[in-house]
């Protein structure tokens, strides 16, 4: 038996149904035709946070950055890696800090980078620097591990 997933549409909000097995077959929204999966991160900002990260049932890590953090310049290329590496086992994501500080202050971030990773809106882990590829993957490991 198939399972079905919900995945949510970066563009348009709507959500998605599909079956799990299916999220490798480069899969489109059904509303507006857009890939689900890009191979690089998600913008988030206030507008389109909530749609994206709060529903669906596929993990979403989100790094959040700022413009003058000279570590969060040099992870941005691991992440960006990463995003092409592991989707659609999940869903990766970068939130400005300078430019959304309300997100921010809602997650109770004092140091960036700081990835979080959530499931349906909820935290489940939390690192707080840059990493190399290889933390990164571990982090993701680590937090993703079935119980």
């Amino acid at each position: 038996m198939s399972t079905s997933l919900t995945i949510p549409c970066q563009h348009c909000g709507a959500l998605n149904q599909m079956p799990a097995e299916r999220t490798g077959e480069q899969p489109k929204c059904g509303r507006c035709k857009t890939a689900l999966f890009e191979g690089r991160p998600i913008e988030l900002t206030a507008q389109n946070f909530d749609a994206v990260a709060g529903r669906g049932e596929i993990p979403l890590l989100v790094d959040f950055w700022a413009p003058w953090c000279a570590p969060c310049k040099g992870f941005a290329p691991v992440f960006a890696d990463a995003a092409r590496r592991l989707e659609p086992r999940l869903r990766l994501a970068k939130l400005d800090t300078e430019a959304q500080p309300q997100l921010a202050q809602r997650f109770d971030i004092r140091s960036i980078p700081t990835l979080l990773l959530l499931k349906q809106g909820r935290e489940i882990a939390r690192q707080a620097g840059a990493l190399n590829a290889a933390q990164l993957q571990q982090f993701v490991d680590g937090a993703l591990k079935p119980d």
